[in-house]
């Protein structure tokens, strides 16, 4: 049992609701957000897109997440009744996902020996008076108890909070009389931000669907941004659960997920990463995951397929020293220092790891065998039977920005020989899928596919193919399979998949996924939290994730299922960089049968953001990048239309578009420019 002193004074409080209410509405009113203090003024739209205002039951209240010590939009505290049942329990439902640690205040106490337990849960599945749902392999958490000693305040130590709940039962287990009041939770996620709700970056589109799935994945990714101290004790007896392990340094990392595995895993942060990037741009979580990862590194190159204590702890299990590596989680770390700097423009911190990331990519080329593949030994992956992963190109371009240019000749060899290798030895005609390798025909992966059109390695035809292929496969009403993880269904992968179907000019059936997987699966469901995304869950619609024995073990706020948020804004919206900060850009939107998108982000060079408005007369936009950026826009034509007009600061071009179905513009200058196309 935990006993906390009185004595400590908080001044941010999270509302909590007295009874059980109905699911949030599926479609609530988007809120506009002219002139929200905190905010630059060119954000058009903030939270209120994952915090609806709640309008189920009186008082209403209105979340807020500001930090302890400031100013909080509204207050609310939670006065409870007199308990004095020992078979008194109060369920608290919060309306959406949260983290925190509880606190409350002890008016009166008569009895001896009294206590007051709590228990959480994320899934409305496990909703209990005596037990949580589960952090660990086997079994449910136990409550968190509190022995009533005296009248005070008693609060949660730091260990103790809880990541990821959407339920929280209060439980009084004596015979005596307690008089309970301000019960509270106190937000802990995103300790990196002032103002959790100070995105820098928005989206809005004419489908409300992709609205909140769009907020939904940049709220998942900041219940996973968490205090370095507060990481996972793994390995715990199942008495209760521990935040008690430092995993890096700084203020806020980057990990699996809110509730469990809070831990740093490189291929979570290739989704959740450029996610984070377009909505809060709150890199520093990212920052120092990739730096505990980096200083894990072994002599040879190898990269850790987990950062600490996860190698610890398996090698607990037989009492030796292990180092666990992933052929793909290691090309993942590497793909994660790329992405830091095209976000982030930092140089120097390139400059700091260009030697190891030199011996990370000369490491994994060592498996490149004869047949132009690579021979892949390591069984560690996602969850996956087999893996792959390219990231070559990656290192190439990393190397002209170092000027250092003495392993790209090599680096382009083993590029440019995977694609014919590939195509050669693992293309089904049959199917227009790929097979997972080369030795064991059995079965053709959402993910190895994917990465094909992404990579470069299916051309035009091929590409087209797989998608078709791949939405062939869906299992409606629930997703995407993985058929390399057994009966999964993967946010993860289909982050991929995602992308895929953008790239080959099939953005409409990359809608299509989003609003029916996350949107209508894993937001709307009852058993889910409405407001952030599961890790996984099995092809027949439960949620059981193959990886675990134990379903109550299962994360719903993973940062890697959180890959339409990216995709929404850099290929939906058609934000690209190019080059670092935007220095060079690409601006190509693909609406996908949407009417109207609107999106934008920050970099350090300034804001990048566009407007577009599809209707049956003419194509309209607005862009705007940062002066002295240059890029190129891309856009659709339809049949009728004959005219392009661009205006900008230069006055107005207009451009011939009769009888093309796509028109480039070439070396515009940043700005802003009001495109119309009829």
């Amino acid at each position: 049992m935990v006993y906390i002193p009185a004595g400590r004074t908080h001044t941010m409080k999270q509302p909590l609701f007295l009874k059980e209410f109905d699911e949030l509405p599926a479609n609530y009113e988007t809120q506009n957000n002219p002139t929200r203090p905190g905010y630059p003024s060119w954000v058009r739209f903030g939270r209120d897109e994952v915090c609806p205002i709640v309008k189920d039951a009186e008082p209403r209240f209105y979340p807020s997440y500001r930090r302890s010590g400031r100013r909080c939009r509204k207050s609310n505290r939670l006065n409870m009744p007199i308990i004095d049942n020992i078979s008194w329990r109060r369920v608290i439902y919060f309306g959406k996902n949260i983290a925190g640690t509880v606190s409350f205040h002890v008016d009166t106490l008569e009895g001896n020996d009294e206590a007051i337990g709590f228990t959480f849960t994320e899934s409305s599945l496990w909703i209990s008076a005596e037990t949580c749902d589960a952090t660990q392999d086997e079994g449910l958490d136990l409550p968190l108890w509190f022995n009533l000693t005296t009248a005070g305040l008693y609060e949660a130590d730091k260990a103790h909070q809880r990541g990821g709940f959407r339920y929280m039962t209060v439980v009084h287990n004596a015979t005596g009389t307690v008089a309970i009041s301000n019960l509270t939770v106190h937000w802990i996620a995103s300790p990196e931000m002032d103002d959790a709700a100070a995105y820098t970056g928005y989206f809005h589109s004419s489908s409300e669907k992709l609205n909140r799935v769009w907020y939904a994945g940049a709220y998942t990714n900041q219940l996973c941004s968490v205090d370095p101290t507060t990481g996972n004790s793994l390995g715990l007896p199942l008495a209760g659960w521990e935040y008690n392990y430092t995993i890096s340094n700084g203020t806020s990392v980057l990990v699996d997920g809110g509730k469990r595995d809070r831990l740093v895993w490189p291929g979570d942060i290739a989704i959740s990463g450029p996610s984070i990037f377009v909505s809060t741009n709150s890199l520093d979580p990212i920052r120092n995951g990739i730096d505990s990862l980096m200083r894990l590194q072994q002599a040879d190159g190898r990269l850790p397929y987990a950062g600490s204590p996860f190698n610890e702890f398996i090698g607990s299990k037989s009492n030796t020293t292990v180092f666990l590596w992933s052929f793909t989680y290691h090309c993942h770390t590497l793909n994660d220092i790329y992405d830091y700097y095209l976000f982030t423009g930092d140089l120097d911190y390139l400059s700091s790891y260009w030697d190891q990331y030199k011996l990370g990519v000369n490491y994994v080329l060592q498996f490149i065998d004869s047949t132009g593949l690579a021979n892949v030994t390591s069984s560690a992956d996602w969850l996956r039977v087999g893996m792959g992963g390219h990231n070559i190109e990656n290192a190439i371009t990393l190397a002209s920005i170092m000027n250092d240019t003495s392993n790209s000749t090599g680096w382009a060899t083993s590029a440019n020989g995977i694609p014919p290798a590939a195509n050669a030895l693992l293309w089904d005609d049959e199917t227009k899928l790929y097979w997972d390798n080369d030795t064991q025909k059995v079965l053709h992966p959402q993910d190895g596919n994917a990465w094909a059109v992404l990579s470069g390695v299916a051309n035009g035809t091929r590409a087209a193919a797989i998608s078709d292929s791949l939405e062939g496969r869906w299992i409606r009403p629930y997703g995407a399979p993985a058929p390399e993880g057994g009966v999964t269904i993967s946010p993860f992968v289909s982050g991929f998949e995602i992308q895929a179907h953008y790239k080959v000019g099939r953005a409409d059936r990359a809608v299509e996924l989003i609003e029916m997987m996350w949107a209508d699966f894993m937001l709307d469901d009852p058993r889910m939290t409405n407001s952030t995304f599961i890790e996984g869950y099995s092809n027949d619609g439960s949620l059981a994730y193959p990886a675990y024995q134990n379903d109550p073990r299962v994360s719903h706020a993973h940062g890697w299922a959180t890959g339409p948020t990216s995709s929404l804004s850099f290929l939906g919206a058609g934000l690209q960089l190019t080059t670092a900060v935007g220095q060079t850009w690409k601006i190509a939107p693909a609406l996908g049968g949407l009417e109207s998108l609107k999106s934008g982000y920050q970099t350090p060079l300034g804001n990048f953001s566009v407007s577009w408005q599809n209707t049956s007369c003419a194509f309209l936009g607005v862009i705007e990048t940062p002066k002295g950026s240059s890029g190129d826009i891309e856009l659709p034509v339809a049949l009728s239309w004959t005219k392009l007009s661009l205006d900008g600061s230069n006055g107005t071009t207009e451009i011939d578009v009769t009888n093309e179905s796509t028109i480039s513009v070439k070396d515009l200058a940043g700005g802003t420019y009001i495109i119309t196309i009829s």
